[in-house]
């Protein structure tokens, strides 16, 4: 099923996620929701405070980059319960342009490292202790953030942050457009 999509503002956007027990109530379900909802959004990743859910659960989907990616080919993976341990200070870092479903039409380069340890459980609960390198760990560190409570933008300079300021202030006033299913902020 086709979720909708908190957009900024929300205040689950802002909360920290907690942890799940394997006895989740229907976390296959939830997951199979996410990738549905992710897929129709044109999104490589959705993190459950996105659907609503202060929830440590994150979907990616990096299949649709493997023409540039090919070592991307058929990745679709759900993490449970994921942390990022640390982040390789010693990796180089790349300014890229990002976007997220939570902010339509907002798209700003932010800088990452493109290295990081993580730890996280599968859907079956089998514990997984990785460091991850690429533009995965972009993406991990893009939705990791939702889990805590940060959006990309809070991570842009505040000249970067002025300059969108208009833009955000639409979209926390409902004003913006997008193809997708939202549930907009509401004072």
């Amino acid at each position: 099923m086709v979720l909708p999509i908190y957009t900024y503002g929300n205040p689950v956007l802002r909360e920290h996620a907690q942890d799940i027990t394997p006895d989740y109530p229907e976390l296959n379900k939830l997951v199979d929701d996410m990738f549905e909802t992710m897929t129709e959004s044109d999104g490589v990743g959705l993190a459950a405070p996105q659907i609503g859910k202060s929830i440590r659960v994150v979907v990616i989907d990096l299949d649709v980059l493997s023409d540039s990616y090919p070592e991307y080919k058929d990745f679709r993976k759900a993490y449970i319960n994921p942390h990022i341990i640390e982040i390789d200070e010693s990796s180089k870092k790349e300014n890229l342009e990002e976007g997220c479903l939570s902010l339509p039409g907002i798209h700003e380069n932010v800088l990452r490292h493109t290295r990081i340890h993580v730890r996280y459980q599968d859907l079956d609960f089998n514990a997984h202790d990785e460091w991850v390198e690429g533009y995965l760990a972009r993406v991990m560190q893009h939705e990791f953030d939702h889990l805590d409570g940060i959006v990309f933008i809070d991570r842009i300079s505040p000249l970067r942050k002025q300059m969108i300021r208009s833009k955000v202030k639409a979209l926390l006033q409902g004003r913006y457009k997008c193809a997708y299913r939202t549930k907009p902020y509401r004072k």
